[in-house]
């Protein structure tokens, strides 16, 4: 005789596996998931988010045949997966226990339910006990909002606890644990000394309330205070960072997005709305590595082509978007890489967020460096893959990451990394990363948006950098750099390129870069190859300014491209510092959170092959001058 509760498994406890399911692939609270809930009409979950869904309820029950497609409710759904349990025990079919990670206690629950929503991944993935970048992918951005969750869950109030050490989950859970006793323990001993009510514990405070503020008036908060500002009212983060970017404006420490009055060369004439006027400044926060933008050969094609074709066109590539100039330039790109073919997306951020989409699925791996450029990141989590994240450009973390996830066994491996990082301008350790990827059976991606058009030879990336021509699986790279034009793209295989073009989002449902634009790249490609002095000169650039700057005693880190990072660390200083070097008629980027982590602050030089002898002695003689101002640089 069969076993009744094999046969008919217990409603609540799959109702709960599945709804936790659905949250973690949707992102939606599990108290919206009702039974009658209609996946399209209610919840606005297409067909390829359904067949996302259907794989992960089965995987999490480990169901040994594949669930129908026919559920249109929660319910629905719900009973399919009873039924199929049913079945599995009644043919002797092993099952697997249902893992409750969280059942401990409320505080390790709110921790594993936030984590699964913030993450994607279910339930019986998240082991207490993984390290949270290295195995599970989370990294500081996707952690301020797994706390932000779990402390709303816990109703925990008073000063948020300090996660600095938290490194896996229990360790979080630990630290939420010990804040909530805390709380506890100061709200029973003013009740003890003078009844409820007396004296209550400190609220904690509203990132958008009035800031405490050291004795000087400094508000000491971030960017990362308004991430996760939670209201009823959608835009109320809004006003509260309103608020905050005023005063940092009016203090002249913020000055993004002033609009330029001019090309923007070795210097650039740009308005200053914050006193209203035009100024002239020396120009270190450009990418035109190799002065392209202004070459006038590429002005000329990009008009020409223009009275051709047009301002742009209205369509897809698909649809009415590709002219031959689209084609011609994703022939001219593959054979600057050396590649057998190319496809031009819109954008370089579209393009990681494309490729790494159209080929990564939840059921296979991700490997990244911890400081690569955000677009990965948005594409790994747009994938919906299991997240790795490794130390950066540290290789014995790579193998680790890699060694256990082979172990595991399940789907694929892609390991993506940039070429030169963007807010630290070092090289990745390319050599290694292939040799790793062949003993692990991965691919490797790399993303040259800084790397084209300033490593290697000829000039055309990390792999010719390293003699690596060949060895990379897929290159991507943005042309709104060194190409001194717009659009991103993705060199490889002809089979792989012709896959991304039917299965990346980003390049079917979206129009393309304009025909004037596509032929400027392409003029551009003709000038790097007719003119390698720019290469040369842009190098003599580097090692120059690179050189002051390391004999005036500034932290470089370990910068081998046209980035060269001024590296402060305090955030107050960096940006004080940047106003500085501004007052006196230099232009660079101030970089803070997001930008890098918090306690990462910097200056970012961006060198290019127009900038003079002069412009180098003064740009090194005004950071001195600065940093000795603010206290970067000892004064002598």
């Amino acid at each position: 005789m069969t076993n009744p509760v094999s046969t008919h498994p217990d409603t609540a406890r799959v109702h709960d596996g599945v709804v936790e399911v659905i949250a973690a692939r949707t992102l939606y609270d599990v108290g919206h998931l009702r039974p009658e809930s209609h996946f399209e009409a209610d919840l606005g979950i297409d067909s390829v988010i359904m067949e996302s869904v259907l794989l992960s309820v089965r995987e999490h029950f480990a169901l040994s045949a594949e669930l129908p497609a026919g559920p249109a409710t929660v319910g629905e759904l719900v009973d399919a997966v009873r039924a199929a349990l049913a079945a599995d025990a009644g043919s002797g079919a092993p099952a697997r226990a249902a893992t409750d990670a969280g059942a401990a206690d409320p505080v390790t629950e709110a921790v594993v339910a936030a984590a699964m929503r913030q993450t994607q991944y279910q339930r019986h993935q998240l082991d207490l006990d993984a390290d949270l970048e290295g195995e599970l992918g989370v990294d500081s951005v996707v952690l301020t909002s797994v706390v932000a969750e779990a402390t709303e869950r816990l109703g925990l109030t008073g000063p948020a606890p300090d996660l600095a050490g938290a490194t896996t989950l229990r360790a979080l859970a630990d630290a939420l644990r010990a804040c909530d006793a805390a709380v506890r323990n100061t709200a029973t001993g003013a009740e003890a000394a003078g009844g409820a009510g007396t004296d209550t514990p400190e609220p904690r405070r509203d990132p958008g309330s009035a800031p405490g503020a050291d004795p000087d008036g400094w508000d000491h908060r971030s960017m990362k205070d308004f991430t996760e500002q939670r209201d009823p009212d959608l835009f109320a983060k809004t006003r509260s960072f309103a608020g905050y970017l005023r005063s940092r404006e009016k203090d002249r420490l913020y000055w993004y997005g002033m609009p330029l009055h001019s090309k923007c060369g070795n210097r650039a004439v740009i308005f200053d709305e914050l006193e209203g006027r035009k100024r002239e400044f020396l120009m270190f926060a450009s990418n035109n590595y190799l002065g392209l933008a202004n070459h006038p050969g590429v002005i000329e094609a990009v008009v020409d082509a223009t009275r051709t074709y047009g301002a742009t066109h209205t369509g897809s590539r698909f649809i009415g978007g590709t002219n031959m100039l689209h084609k011609e330039l994703e022939r001219r790109l593959a054979a600057f890489k050396q590649r057998p073919a190319c496809i031009v997306y819109p954008g370089g951020y579209s393009a990681n967020l494309g490729a790494i989409s159209a080929l990564v699925k939840s059921y296979d791996t991700l490997v990244v460096d911890r400081l690569n450029h955000m677009s990965i990141v948005d594409g790994a989590r747009l994938s919906g893959a299991v997240r790795k994240i490794y130390r950066h450009n540290d290789m014995a973390d790579l193998e680790r990451i890699l060694s256990r996830s082979a172990a595991e066994g399940t789907g694929g491996r892609l390991i993506v990394a940039d070429g030169v990082f963007s807010m630290h301008g070092d090289v990745c350790d390319l050599p290694e990363i292939v040799r790793l990827a062949k003993e692990y059976d991965a691919r490797v991606m790399i993303d040259d948006a800084h790397s084209t058009g300033v490593l290697g030879v000829r000039g055309s990336g990390t792999a010719e950098h390293f003699g690596l021509k060949g060895e990379v699986d897929l290159e991507l790279g943005t042309m709104s750099k060194t190409l001194a034009g717009m659009g991103g793209f993705v060199v490889g295989e002809e089979e792989v390129v012709e896959y991304l073009r039917y299965y990346s989002n980003s390049y079917v449902f979206a129009a393309n870069i304009p025909a004037g634009v596509a032929a400027g790249l392409i003029a551009a490609i003709d000038v790097i190859e007719a003119e390698p002095e720019r290469l040369k000169r842009l190098w003599t650039n580097i090692g120059t300014l690179r050189g002051r700057l390391l004999e005036a005693g500034f932290d470089l880190e370990h910068s081998e491209s046209a980035i060269l990072p001024i590296v402060i660390g305090d955030e107050r200083r960096a940006m004080e510092m940047g106003r500085a070097v501004r007052a006196r008629g230099l232009f660079c980027q101030t970089v803070v959170y997001p930008g890098v982590p918090l306690g990462d602050a910097r200056l970012r030089v961006s060198v290019t092959c127009e900038h003079t002898p002069q412009d180098l002695d003064l740009a090194a003689e005004i950071f001195v001058d600065a940093a000795r101002e603010t206290g970067v640089l000892p004064t002598p």
